[in-house]
């Protein structure tokens, strides 16, 4: 396993891993730049989209449906096409998918097309995103062993929300001032760049799983996938852990409505948006650097009901700033992700990673577009504030379950050391989930 280094970097399961080591080890750094460019481009994009419907059509649905459809093409082929991050070498897969994301987006910059057409695109853009990140995701492990795993999924958390407030509060600005296509064609580049790095900062390795005649495919890959997350208690838990973001991502679908209850514009709409990515930057710093290994399990139901709770005080129509202060709140308890994905990674086998980790985003990103197109239909009738603390309320009753069901089963899992394999029985043992959204981290 690349991950097994020597030196300094080798160290005790239990012990904690500093940022500086991780940071340390060269292909975790290339993964980590191409991240980073290719969300922002995508964040620079989506505020802009989501401000320039509310403002042309003054409808919460509209405008929570067009930033649906960033999340749902996973619920059409994400499970499917994720098993080509077990088929082929991990690194060709991110490589391939990256340059056609960056085809197909220069194409919408440069082409006028009608609106029909233009959805199509932004369709195959978002679809060709689940092989890449489950194969980033399955070769995280690879390059990165025990506690140093954990730190290296908060250094992405931290970056994916970082860009995600740079993008929330400045992608509105940049398109006002370099134009829709304009934006578009950065958002090509980025793609393009990351491909570049990818091809001079990871390894080449062999795909996982060897491909021989009789061998059950992608179909048969995605019904192996099911059977092996949804049969097993522990891995059961965990992706329904990870699926709770249903409910606390309504608000984000909501911001730019919301903000037009204050009488706010783009800049409110972004401050609000910028909220919660804000929130999980501390809460994933405070989670990796503060709460020992051994302890994260234990506290993770606690984190995800304060992910939920926070949200029910927008029923009392609380002024900007508070609401602002409650959604950074909820963001802090979502950094309970972190450990999710950690145990997660413990059980799953090397050769069905990938599958397993694209049925986790699947049904991430399926549950937010879902979320965001419900609330949004809601809020055209009860308002925004009422739905967002509706969504809390669910959340958090969703929550206080799971919590009282994950005390009886965590017992087999060793907190933040996915190099150690769960403790596992025949047909109910554990597996992990995946802590992938966009607002959430991409391990």
């Amino acid at each position: 396993m690349a991950g097994r280094q020597t030196g300094w970097h080798r160290r005790p399961a239990e012990e904690q891993a500093t940022y500086r080591e991780v940071f340390a080890v060269r292909e975790f750094r290339a993964l980590w730049l191409a991240q980073a460019l290719s969300f922002l481009g995508d964040q620079l994009a989506q505020v802009a989209l989501a401000v320039l419907v509310y403002d042309h059509t003054r409808s919460a649905l509209l405008t929570a449906l067009v930033y649906a459809l960033t999340y749902i093409p996973p619920i059409v082929g994400g499970p499917v096409l994720s098993g080509l991050a077990d088929l082929f070498p991990r690194r060709t897969v991110m490589i391939v998918c990256d340059v056609l994301r960056a085809v197909l987006v220069a194409v919408m910059a440069l082409v006028a097309m009608p609106v029909g057409a233009l959805s199509a695109l932004v369709f195959l853009t978002v679809l060709l995103g689940t092989p890449f990140s489950a194969a980033r995701a399955a070769v995280m492990p690879d390059i990165l062993e025990g506690d140093r795993y954990v730190a290296g999924s908060a250094i992405a958390t931290v970056t994916n929300q970082v860009t995600q407030v740079l993008g929330f509060l400045g992608g509105g600005a940049v398109v006002a001032i370099v134009g829709t296509r304009e934006a578009l064609a950065l958002d090509a580049l980025t793609f393009g760049a990351s491909a570049v790095i990818l091809v001079g900062g990871l390894r080449r390795r062999t795909a996982p799983r060897r491909r021989e005649r009789g061998s059950p495919g992608l179909w048969g890959g995605m019904r192996d996938g099911v059977r092996l997350v949804f049969g097993d208690r522990v891995l059961r838990s965990l992706v329904l852990f990870a699926w709770l973001c249903t409910f606390y991502v309504i608000p984000e679908g909501l911001a730019v409505p919301y903000a037009a209850t204050f009488g706010g514009g783009a800049v409110t709409a972004g401050l609000l948006l910028a909220a919660m990515p804000t929130g999980m930057v501390v809460g994933s710093v405070l989670f990796s650097r503060f709460v020992r290994p051994a302890n994260r399990l234990h506290v993770m139901g606690w984190m995800s009901m304060l992910a939920c709770l926070p949200l029910i005080g927008a029923g009392i129509h609380p002024p900007l700033w508070w609401v602002v202060a409650l959604w950074a709140l909820s963001g802090v308890g979502s950094a309970y992700q972190l450990v999710a994905n950690t145990a997660f990674v413990a059980a799953v086998p090397a050769a069905g990673r990938g599958q397993a980790f694209g049925l986790a985003q699947s049904g991430l990103l399926a549950g937010q577009g879902t979320g965001i197109l419900a609330g949004g239909a809601a809020a055209q009738v009860f308002g925004p504030e009422t739905v967002v603390a509706l969504a809390g309320v669910l959340g958090l009753s969703a929550a206080a379950l799971l919590t009282l069901g994950w005390k009886q089963v965590r017992g087999g899992l060793v907190a933040g050391t996915p190099a150690a394999p769960a403790v596992a029985s025949p047909g109910g043992g554990g597996d992990e989930l995946s802590g992938i959204t966009r607002s959430a981290p991409a391990p």
